[in-house]
């Protein structure tokens, strides 16, 4: 004899009990019953309801993973072969190469006091000026945060890197992400954010306070020789 587990019915063999399982117990079937009914044929009759719902929900976790993996970056996604250039998480040299640092751009710094509110900067992204008191710590940003909260991190020593999204690379996202991840001190932080200008001066533009490098084709030595230049030589505390 077999003693239905949900009900308490005997039955004189197994295939009466699993008949018995997806006639009168479709809905309160755990997983492994469910199988047995289903391996004895029980759930043309008795499991339709609960074979639909779990294919539904294997449907929504595939269209979950393929807009995951494929849809969510818009094209900006980071390829899971794409690797960081190998520099990232070395020491940084005392001072960048001159061949990158010859192309970078100094300015006059246009005051450090803080503010309230928004601020409404000559050059944009900014690259001084008048700011938040607070600030944004390392990262790779996918959405720009405020500018008046990225100034006080140039002021700070950070190197704040401005990315074109329409052509990001995947190999420069693996750079980038890995800058920012090995260089996240408060005073020698790397920042990588969007551009916020609808048509910048070029894909990837370096800064620092009073410094700017634009380049058009992502090259790591770049951003290693800008933040060896630059980077924990804010005028606020400098550490290096």
């Amino acid at each position: 004899m077999v003693e239905c587990e949900y009900c308490g019915a005997a039955f004189d063999d197994e295939a009466a009990y699993l008949e018995h399982l997806g006639d009168e117990h479709a809905e309160e079937l755990g997983p492994i019953d469910q199988r047995r009914v289903e391996a004895a044929g029980g759930d043309d009759e008795g499991l339709p309801i609960v074979g639909l719902l779990s294919g539904a929900a294997v449907l929504v976790v595939f269209v979950v993973a393929i807009w995951f993996f494929f849809l969510s970056g818009g094209g900006g996604g980071t390829d899971l072969d794409a690797e960081p250039a190998g520099m990232e998480d070395e020491p940084l040299p005392n001072r960048g190469a001159d061949e990158w640092i010859s192309q970078a751009e100094t300015f006059e710094s246009q005051g450090r006091d803080h503010r309230s509110g928004n601020i409404d900067y000559d050059t944009v992204p900014p690259l001084s000026g008048p700011h938040s008191s607070d600030w944004v710590s390392a990262g790779f940003y996918t959405e720009t945060p405020r500018m008046e909260e990225l100034v006080h991190s140039l002021e700070h020593g950070a190197v704040v890197i401005y990315y074109d999204e329409a052509n990001l690379s995947d190999e420069a996202e693996a750079s980038l992400r890995a800058w920012a991840a090995n260089k996240d001190g408060q005073w020698q932080s790397v920042i990588v954010a969007p551009n916020p200008n609808e048509n910048p001066r070029g894909d990837y533009v370096l800064t620092a306070w009073t410094h700017r490098l634009v380049i058009d084709d992502y090259d790591a030595e770049a951003v290693q020789a800008f933040a060896a230049e630059y980077l924990g030589r804010g005028p606020e505390n400098p550490v290096r």
